[in-house]
């Protein structure tokens, strides 16, 4: 009786990407407009051209919390609201390979590929092996909505 075979290293890592990447895409941004808190946002690296787009509901966003959505021009990001009224943003690209980070409870986010965690709320690596932060992404609240792009 012959025993099947294995799969790769190579095999197993396009699954647990593919799976990471549903597994964010499923997390993804509501649309609708909630409660709106004053406008406020952080300024930080992003493309001017993809500015206005709404990204996700404010309220959908819990406080201290994050949460994962597609940025204006389509890539995975993760939108935190660090202060009630606020909003942040960064590429959920991990910096160490390149794989998806999902938020987890609170405000970490983990790379599921090799473990690197990092903080929601500003981007910092938390733990490795990535070295890098996330890069900011340029949103701001507008009308109780996550906007693309500088106030």
């Amino acid at each position: 009786m012959q025993r099947p075979p294995h799969p790769s290293r190579r095999q197993v890592l396009a699954v647990g990407t593919a799976v990471a990447t549903v597994t964010v895409a499923g997390c993804g941004s509501s649309t609708s407009t909630g409660s709106a808190g004053p406008t406020a946002g952080s300024t930080a690296t992003g493309d001017p051209g993809s500015s206005g787009a709404e990204l996700a509901s404010l309220a959908g966003i819990p406080v201290g919390g994050c949460i994962a959505a597609k940025g204006a021009d389509g890539k995975p990001i993760i939108i935190a609201q660090p202060t009630q009224g606020t909003a942040v943003a960064f590429s959920a690209i991990c910096t160490h390979m390149g794989c998806t980070v999902a938020p987890l409870s609170g405000k970490e986010l983990k790379c599921p590929c090799h473990g690197s965690a990092f903080d929601a709320t500003t981007g910092a690596v938390v733990n490795g092996p990535a070295a890098k932060p996330l890069p900011a992404v340029a949103v701001h609240v507008a009308g109780g909505s996550v906007v693309a792009g500088s106030a």
